[in-house]
């Protein structure tokens, strides 16, 4: 499963996103989104307005979010 990490520098959310995947062992690819301004403009044209945004093959979400964090861990163990 792809996942990918749309961040800023500083933003503690996006850490504690990437500490709890890190902590569950599972790999995603980081994307700074004041390096990247094509990457800005598709996160933007989902509708959000603040990061981390998490984008996976099926779902998408912003902020640090446990509950969809921990479903990506058992999606991975089946």
């Amino acid at each position: 499963m792809r996942i990918t990490i749309f961040t800023k520098p500083h933003c503690v959310q996006c850490n504690a996103t990437c500490r709890a995947l890190d902590k569950q062992g599972i790999a995603y690819q980081l994307i700074d989104l004041t390096e990247d301004e094509q990457a800005l403009q598709r996160v933007r044209a989902l509708g959000y307005q603040q990061v981390p945004v998490v984008m996976t093959e099926d779902d998408h979400w912003s902020g640090f979010r446990p509950d969809k964090l921990g479903a990506l861990r058992s999606a991975q163990l089946q």
